[in-house]
């Protein structure tokens, strides 16, 4: 029932992450316990990857975004005044959330995949993933324009029920996705499995 999709071997010829030329201004954010925030210059943060989410005049950036972002040199992170280093923002979000280290490394490794990828809290997944060269907008989608998989973070001792599997499945199916499976091993590789429904 899972395996490997051949939809998926074509990351595997993808080059990794290159980054824009030159990136000349570093944003300010700050830590407000889960999320990081920007105010000022936020457009340089979303637009070159559709990164947070704008709510009124700031930007939301969840942990993975923010420590991806931080790790890249794009934002520099301020917790009551003081500056903080990439391991300090990373130590921050896994006392948050014990899965932090799971959901970090697959988002990492999908956007150096050259994917477009969202959080997937309103869908009940970690994260919402495009094709490639997808721009976000509002209003009527095309079918290519639409999330094409829905991606579950876990470490490679996870165990679940059939139920769990089926609504996971039956999730995808909901959004016209596809259902991905990111298994984390210990040495920090991602794999991923497709899981779908079969009809005999």
């Amino acid at each position: 029932m899972s395996k490997k999709n051949k939809e998926l071997e074509e990351w595997e010829d993808k080059p990794d992450y290159v980054e824009p030329e030159q990136i000349k201004e570093i944003i300010d954010t700050q830590l407000e316990e889960s999320k990081v925030v920007a105010w000022k210059g936020s457009e340089k943060i979303y637009e070159p990857g559709y990164y947070g989410k704008q709510i009124g005049d700031r930007l939301e950036l969840a942990m993975v975004e923010a420590c991806l972002l931080l790790k890249r040199g794009r934002i520099r992170v301020f917790s009551s005044g003081k500056q903080m280093n990439f391991q300090e923002l990373y130590d921050h979000a896994r006392n948050l959330d014990r899965r932090f280290p799971e959901r970090y490394r697959v988002y990492e490794d999908l956007r150096e995949r050259g994917l477009l990828v969202r959080t997937g809290f309103k869908f009940g997944c970690d994260f919402r993933v495009y094709e490639r060269g997808v721009q976000l907008k509002k209003g009527p989608k095309s079918a290519k324009e639409h999330t094409k998989w829905i991606v579950f973070c876990v470490p490679e001792d996870y165990t679940l029920s059939f139920q769990e599997l089926s609504r996971s499945v039956r999730l995808a199916h909901n959004i016209r996705a596809r259902m991905l499976w990111a298994v984390v091993d210990n040495e920090g590789d991602a794999t991923y499995y497709i899981i779908q429904r079969m009809k005999p």
